[in-house]
C-alpha cells in the first residue's frame, strides 16, 4: 500500500476530505431553508402584484383571492425545491436520478406557468403596455400616411381631367369657326363638344373642392397622433392613460375613414365611363344634306375621341385604385400580463429576473449533487472502524464501559455461605 508524504494512506485522506465537506454542508444547511423561504416569499409578492394587474375589481374578495394565489405559489415553490434539495443529491442509481430530473423539469415548467410570467408582469407590465401604445401609434401613423397618399394621388387626377376638358374646349372653338364640320356657328357638333366639356369642368371643380378637406383631415390626424404619442410616454398610472389613448384612437380611425372617402379615384373612374357611354346626341341642324352628312361624320369622330379620352381617364384612375390600401387598425387594450407576453422580446432582462428568482434553487440542487458525489467518492468502501474519528472512538469506549461487558463470558460459581457451626 502506498503512503502519502505525511505517512497517511490515500484512503484516510479521502475520508478526511469527505468529513470536511460534510461539515461544510451542515453549516450551509443551517440557513438554506431560510434562504429558500425568502426566495419563495419574494416570488409570491411579485406574483400577487401580477395577479392584481389582471383583476379589474378592487374589492376585498379580489384582494383575498390574489393573496391566496400568491401564498399558494410561495408554498408550492418552497415545498418543491425542498424535495429536490433533499432527494435528488441523495439518490445513487441512474434510473432514480433520471426520474427525479424529469420531475424537476416538469416542476420548473409549472413554476414558470403559475408564477414567472406574473412576476414579469409585475416587473415590466407598465413598460410593456407603453410599448403596446407606442406600437399602436406607429401603426396608426402608417395607416394615416398611406391613406393620405392615396387621397393625394386621387387629387392628382384633376390634371388628367383638365387636359381632357381642354381638348374638348379647343375642339368646340374650332367647330365654332367651322374648322371641323365645315359649318361655322353653334351647331350640333358644337353642342356635343360643349356638353362633354361642361361635364369635365364640373368634375374638375368637384376634385378641386376636396383639396382643402383632404388637407384639414390630414392635419387633424397628425394632431391626434401627437396627443397619442404624449399619452404613451407621459408619467402617471398606465390605466388612465390607456383609456384616454383609446378615445383618441377612435377619433383617428374616423379621420382615416374620412380620408379614404375623400379619394376621388372611384369618382373619376365612374365619370370616365359616363363620358363614353352617357352621350346625348343633338339633332343635326344643317340646312343641306351635305351639311348634315358632314355633321354626322364629325360627330362619329367626336365619339371615337370620347372613347379614347375615357380610356385614358379610366387607366389613370385605375392606377390610383390599384395603390395598396392602409390596413384596418383597431386599438385593443392589453393588460400588463398580456403585454409582457406579446412583447416578450423587448423585455428579456425582466423575464430573466422573473424566471431566475423562481429557478435559482435548481443551481443549489446541482451543487449539492456534486458535493454529495465527492463525499461518497472520498469515503469509498470503508468499514465503520476505518472511518471513525477520535471523538467517535472515545464515545464508543465510553458506551462499552457503561455497558460493563466482561472480557471472559464464562460464568463464575458463587461461593457457599458459611454455616453457624463453622463460624463457631
Amino acid at each position: 500500500m502506498t503512503h502519502s508524504p505525511d505517512g497517511r494512506t490515500p484512503d484516510h485522506e479521502g475520508a478526511r476530505y469527505a468529513r470536511e465537506l460534510s461539515r461544510h454542508l451542515q453549516w450551509l444547511d443551517s440557513f438554506t431553508g431560510a434562504a429558500l423561504g425568502v426566495l419563495s416569499a419574494a416570488s409570491g409578492i411579485y406574483t400577487y402584484l401580477g395577479v392584481r394587474s389582471l383583476l379589474d375589481d378592487t374589492g376585498a374578495w379580489t384582494t383575498f383571492a390574489a393573496l391566496s394565489y400568491s401564498i399558494a405559489v410561495s408554498v408550492g415553490i418552497f415545498v418543491f425545491w425542498s424535495y429536490m434539495l433533499r432527494l435528488l443529491p441523495a439518490v445513487r442509481s441512474a434510473a432514480s436520478k433520471l426520474g427525479l430530473f424529469l420531475s424537476m423539469g416538469l416542476g420548473c415548467v409549472a413554476i414558470i406557468a403559475m408564477s414567472s410570467w406574473l412576476n414579469a408582469a409585475a416587473l415590466a407590465g407598465a413598460a410593456a403596455v407603453e410599448q403596446h401604445l407606442a406600437h399602436t401609434v406607429q401603426n396608426y401613423q402608417s395607416a394615416l400616411e398611406r391613406t393620405h397618399a392615396n387621397a393625394i394621388a386621387g387629387q392628382s387626377l384633376a390634371r388628367d381631367v383638365a387636359r381632357v376638358r381642354e381638348t374638348f374646349d379647343g375642339l368646340s372653338q374650332q367647330e365654332a369657326g367651322g374648322d371641323l364640320s365645315g359649318i361655322a356657328g353653334r351647331g350640333a357638333v358644337f353642342r356635343l363638344l360643349t356638353q362633354k366639356s361642361d361635364e369635365l369642368q364640373g368634375l374638375e371643380e368637384q376634385i378641386a373642392a376636396q383639396d382643402r378637406a383632404v388637407s384639414q383631415a390630414f392635419d387633424q390626424g397628425n394632431a391626434i397622433l401627437s396627443r397619442m404619442r404624449a399619452l404613451s410616454v407621459e408619467p402617471g398610472a398606465i390605466e388612465g392613460r390607456s383609456v384616454r389613448f383609446a378615445e383618441e384612437a377612435v377619433r383617428l380611425s374616423g379621420i382615416i375613414a374620412e380620408l379614404r372617402q375623400l379619394n376621388v379615384a372611384p369618382l373619376v373612374n365612374r365619370a370616365a365611363v359616363d363620358l363614353r357611354d352617357s352621350v346625348v346626341l343633338p339633332d343635326l341642324d344643317a340646312t343641306s344634306a351635305e351639311g348634315r352628312t358632314a355633321q354626322q361624320a364629325t360627330i362619329a369622330s367626336v365619339m371615337g375621341l370620347l372613347a379614347d379620352r375615357a380610356e385614358t381617364l379610366t387607366l389613370a384612375s385605375n392606377e390610383v385604385l390599384a395603390l395598396p390600401e392602409a390596413e384596418e387598425i383597431e386599438y385593443t387594450p392589453l393588460s400588463a400580463a398580456d403585454a409582457v407576453i406579446r412583447y416578450a422580446g423587448n423585455f428579456v432582462p425582466s423575464w430573466a429576473g422573473a424566471i431566475a428568482i423562481d429557478l435559482l434553487p435548481a443551481v443549489l440542487v446541482f451543487i449539492l449533487m456534486v458535493t454529495q458525489s465527492a463525499i461518497r467518492g472520498g469515503l469509498g468502501a470503508h468499514s465503520v472502524e476505518e472511518t471513525m474519528t477520535v471523538s467517535e472512538l472515545r464515545a464508543a469506549l465510553a458506551a462499552a464501559r457503561a455497558l460493563d461487558i466482561p472480557a471472559d463470558p464464562t460464568p463464575v460459581e458463587p461461593e457457599p455461605k458459611p454455616t453457624l457451626r463453622a463460624a463457631e
